[in-house]
């Protein structure tokens, strides 16, 4: 366009849509930018004789993405047919966009469509000298902007590094305190919500052990039993099967939250080295957690093929070759009649890929069983592993007692508003047909009832029920016995699985490798069988040729 056809535009009159923005909520609260921007803006059309048919408000949205909600409106209403406006006028460049190559496209977008970026305070004109210039602008605005976030991100990591919270929503089970106050910013940390922590303790406990009528869920049954049972997350809604598994996965419950995680831009997550870890008070011991992980990384269904959790062999997957340590397949004879361990390398490779050997089934099956049964399944064996777990458990007594202290302080102080909430409205202060002092009232019940539902979670752990004790164990034993010698092969197979890591068969020796931890768990679930999950999903149309 000429510079005197750019005059000519801009001294005919002109209908105008009025584009505004700041950067950070803090900005919108305070309610001073925006404003400032409508009087300017508004006093740049009066003089020019220009007439204002629109405005539109991004407050609290960064100018480095184009996803902000009146923009886009913005953008489809002066590309569509017949615009209502002929000018976006904005108070700076930045107002529109702090990207070079956005503010380029989006400007030549409302070009086409007859429409024109105009700044109140950089002016610079249509022609081929504005257009460079205008170019240039948003090279600066855009340098600007990233120098702001490189300062703000640093800021930020220090701040982490000295032990404080960013200002995120904290995660469920933490609610944020005020610990002290610099100059007009206030230092904030993260802090144990009573409540919200009994259900974040009910969840591992379900993963872990079961609700005491079962065996350790999958992320899945246990999202049902609490959606079943009326919990609810923070917003209200249900939980779903992703948010729980964000939730037990992340490292803050054992007292490690970490940020600087991921990138704000890209979504991509950083380094290791770039992370920075927050300490706070754990929710969840740090060795219970770490074996919830270790457990749902052993039950990922991409990790083992479904033939080893439910072929009908007793030892399938679970013994090796003690030469190799490959796996030890089936195989039948001739007639079908007798059935063998043997090495599955030696089987399909050769001797040259490993010596081998051949164990009947039975012989290998009852050897291994009754070693269980009869040496490591005895009360005082089992007793004996598991001494230091009840030593713990004395221990924790103190901390039972400090989860008591502040879940009773809770219910109290949500009874006490509630008890207002009535006094209010006994006395005639509260209008009883006031839509929104039903809700408040119904919102402090159902946190009353919440805090109530924790607080008897929580005495009942402390109960002798609760607790491991000798009869605990030897009903344990007894019950573990009698399903590994005379179970049902799928029942003794996901028993065996439980306990065991492996069975390596050698020539002159059969070695069983366990856990203690796993144990613990059984004990603790009542002696209940594991919960089956999926363990394998096939490559379904490799091709990619259907269903992508």
């Amino acid at each position: 366009m000429k510079a005197s056809d750019a005059n000519a535009n801009q001294a005919a009159p002109q209908r105008v849509a009025i584009y505004m923005r700041v950067s950070t909520g803090r900005q919108a609260e305070s309610d001073l930018s925006i404003p400032d921007q409508r009087r300017q803006a508004l006093a740049y059309c009066k003089s020019r004789g220009w007439t204002v048919v629109t405005e539109f408000v991004d407050a609290g949205l960064s100018g480095t993405t184009d996803n902000r909600p009146e923009l886009q409106r913005l953008l489809d209403i002066a590309t569509s047919d017949g615009s209502p406006f002929d000018v976006v006028l904005v108070h700076s460049l930045s107002r529109f966009m702090r990207d070079a190559f956005l503010q380029e496209m989006h400007v030549r977008r409302l070009a086409k469509a007859g429409v024109r970026l105009v700044s109140l305070t950089q002016d610079v004109g249509d022609d081929s000298i504005g257009v460079m210039v205008r170019q240039v602008f948003a090279l600066f605005d855009e340098y600007q902007s990233n120098e702001i976030r490189k300062h703000v991100s640093r800021s930020m990591n220090e701040n982490a590094r000295q032990g404080f919270w960013n200002g995120a929503a904290p995660p469920f089970g933490y609610t944020t305190v005020v610990v002290e106050q610099r100059g007009a910013r206030m230092k904030k940390r993260l802090a144990i919500d009573p409540v919200e922590a009994e259900t974040v303790r009910l969840m591992f406990r379900l993963l872990m052990e079961g609700d005491g009528t079962t065996g350790p869920m999958g992320v899945k049954a246990a999202t049902c039993w609490l959606n079943e049972r009326g919990y609810r997350t923070r917003g209200g809604a249900r939980w779903g099967i992703g948010p729980l598994y964000n939730l037990i996965s992340n490292t803050v419950y054992k007292g490690e939250a970490v940020f600087n995680r991921m990138d704000s831009k890209t979504r991509k997550e950083k380094p290791a080295s770039e992370r920075i870890i927050v300490p706070v008070n754990p929710i969840i011991e740090p060795a219970v957690f770490d074996t919830l992980q270790a457990q749902l990384k052993a039950r990922n269904p991409k990790a083992v093929p479904p033939r080893v959790v439910t072929g009908p062999i007793l030892l399938t997957g679970i013994a090796t070759c003690a030469s190799c340590g490959g796996g030890m397949t089936l195989r039948t004879g001739k007639s079908g009649r007798y059935r063998y361990y043997v090495c599955a390398a030696a089987a399909q490779k050769g001797k040259s890929a490993c010596p081998g050997r051949s164990v009947p089934m039975d012989r290998l099956d009852d050897a291994v069983m009754d070693r269980i049964a009869h040496e490591l399944l005895t009360p005082s064996r089992v007793a004996d592993m598991l001494r230091g777990l009840m030593e713990r458990q004395t221990k924790r007594d103190s901390d039972y007692a400090d989860r008591l202290t502040s879940l009773r302080g809770k219910l109290s102080e949500v009874e006490t508003r509630l008890g207002r909430l009535y006094q209010a409205i006994e006395n005639g202060i509260a209008d009883t047909k006031d839509p929104m002092l039903k809700d408040r009232v119904a919102a402090v019940k159902t946190e009353r009832d919440i805090a109530k539902a924790a607080f008897d979670r929580a005495v009942s752990e402390m109960s002798p029920e609760a607790r491991i004790t000798e009869d605990k164990i030897a009903a344990f034993v007894e019950t573990m016995r009698g399903n590994v010698l005379s179970g049902d092969t799928p029942f003794r197979r996901a028993w065996l699985r439980s306990v065991i890591d492996g069975v390596e068969v050698d020539d002159t020796e059969i070695r069983i490798h366990g856990r203690r931890t796993v144990l613990e768990r059984l004990v603790m679930g009542g002696g209940a069988a594991p919960a089956g999950v999926p363990s394998f999903v096939r490559k379904w149309r490799t091709r990619q040729d259907s269903n992508l």
